[in-house]
């Protein structure tokens, strides 16, 4: 809580970001944000200067709604601010590049109390120096909802992108990071459930292996994506781009017993954890952190569970 002068000279208590206003605002999420050394100028201008190092930038966005990505009365705004960021900088690892920037555009009603939005930038920032990235700058403004719209930037370190359009028939499949468990998590709140608590902790706050995305490509991945919408739905994207058949084998999967028993379905099913997978050369040894599921082969492009072809399965905004 704070104070401030309104325009008649009174002095009045600032509880919510519409009693900051909007420059109030800006000035109290910027003063949470300090940068780091790739950026040449920060927040404060109409725009941040971001070293390029590489001359290329990788560039992605997404955007999270209220009652949609994030519910208020499941998730505090540290961890809504640090899976709005994991979200964005686990696209940028999936093409094999470093995160370097975020930028970020706030919609908020103007009832939204000062102190949650002081604390989503906190978790933005803290998510961002996991991987030595800045919160670098962005916009504010007054709407029904809070919305999220962020930007994460990259540099490839000289380096090729990694895409969904290089597996090729002998592929290794393989899987880093967890899967299913933000699914079984989110399942949880939806029964109005309080545990397992780490299960709620899944869906509320993602661990992407970042490092997974540099590593890939220092071990010669022919493809790699962010495991966002669900192992199936995602392998599907690569076997589309790639024209290729991926045949994953369950019993390979790492399926958990704290999944409970439908801890299949979430792992080749849900979203949100920011696992990676990927596709490597089958004479390439993989550390023990990637564990192989499956193979690509030729064939009409799609995903086969235990020889199954699998149609769909995974999160889609506009049937979902």
């Amino acid at each position: 809580m704070g104070r401030r002068w309104d325009r008649a000279g009174r002095k009045g208590t600032v509880n919510t970001i519409g009693d900051a206003g909007e420059f109030t605002l800006i000035e109290r999420l910027v003063a949470r944000l300090p940068q780091g050394p790739r950026v040449a100028l920060g927040p404060g201008d109409d725009a941040a200067v971001v070293a390029a190092p590489d001359g290329r930038v990788v560039a992605t966005s997404d955007l999270l709604v209220e009652g949609r990505h994030f519910r208020r009365d499941w998730s505090g705004p540290y961890d809504v601010g640090r899976k709005a960021a994991a979200q964005n900088l686990a696209d940028v690892a999936a093409m094999g590049a470093r995160p370097t920037a975020l930028l970020l555009g706030l919609a908020a009603p103007p009832d939204t109390p000062l102190e949650w939005a002081l604390r989503l930038v906190d978790g933005l920032r803290e998510e961002c120096a996991l991987v030595g990235a800045s919160v670098v700058g962005g916009d504010v403004v007054r709407a029904p909802q809070v919305t999220l719209a962020v930007t994460a930037l990259g540099d490839l370190g000289g380096g090729p992108p990694l895409t969904r359009s290089g597996a090729r028939p002998g592929d290794a499949v393989a899987v880093r990071g967890r899967l299913g468990h933000a699914s079984a998590g989110l399942a949880l709140l939806a029964e109005g459930r309080d545990g397992p608590a780490g299960l709620l902790e899944a869906h509320r706050r993602p661990r992407p292996p970042y490092e997974a995305g540099p590593q890939a490509r220092e071990l010669g991945a022919t493809s790699l994506i962010d495991v966002s919408d669900g192992l199936v739905q995602d392998l599907g994207h690569i076997a589309t781009a790639s024209g290729v058949r991926i045949e994953v084998d369950s019993a390979a999967l790492p399926v958990p017993a704290e999944l409970g028993p439908d801890g299949l379905r979430h792992v080749l099913t849900g979203g949100d954890d920011h696992a990676f997978a990927g596709t490597f050369p089958p004479d390439v040894p993989l550390p023990p952190e990637w564990t192989v599921i499956g193979r690509a082969a030729a064939g009409p492009a799609g995903v086969a569970v235990d020889g199954r072809p699998v149609e769909a399965g995974g999160w889609d905004h506009f049937r979902s």
